[in-house]
């Protein structure tokens, strides 16, 4: 019975090893107390919604090729509402202007502030790695923020798709417990 058990459990490891090569690892969060995924949701639905790349992902890749090779991951990726994604800068900046901030290799003291503000700050990245500090922006103000890294050999590798489906539903989630007080909306029993 027992190297049965062995058996199963060795099975189920392997079974288990194509998925944690895909996983991305997601670093803390934050939310604003202004945060509202209703707000997002009807700022982003049938919208375009920019997107800032700052940085350098994989150094010695000409950074408009990253961004060509990103842009339909993130796409692929994208949360609920029927956005999409794009780079291009408005002619006259929406007010609120929401955006995403995808900071790669930040400095060790940047904060999310100071991103959505304008000013970013990097340290050198690590070879196969792509890290990015994602930051959701209204205006000059955070509204939520978090990191994350995976293993990646170049802008195309399959594992940035997976890492910015688990960092959207981060950055923009959806949970209740996000919502801002209405206002004795809720009921304690």
């Amino acid at each position: 019975m027992r190297l049965r058990n062995k058996i199963v459990a060795a099975l189920l490891a392997v079974a288990a090893l194509p998925a944690a090569a895909y996983a991305a690892v997601i670093g803390g969060t934050y939310y604003a107390v202004q945060y509202d995924y209703r707000e997002f949701f009807a700022a982003t639905d049938n919208r375009n919604f920019q997107v800032v790349l700052a940085g350098t992902a994989f150094p010695g890749v000409d950074p408009e090729t990253v961004a060509r090779d990103l842009l339909p991951m993130m796409q692929a990726a994208k949360p609920m509402p029927r956005l999409t994604f794009t780079y291009e800068t408005p002619a006259e900046p929406p007010r609120p202007n929401y955006r995403l901030m995808l900071v790669f290799n930040p400095a060790s003291d940047l904060n999310s502030d100071t991103v959505c503000k304008g000013t970013t700050r990097f340290k050198p990245g690590q070879p196969g790695v792509f890290y990015v500090y994602a930051i959701y922006c209204r205006n000059d103000m955070t509204m939520s923020e978090t990191t994350a890294w995976t293993a990646a050999t170049g802008p195309t590798d399959p594992r940035i798709g997976e890492l910015f489906r688990q960092l959207f539903q981060v950055v923009f989630s959806d949970s209740p417990s996000l919502r801002p007080n209405q206002g004795g909306g809720g009921s304690f029993r």
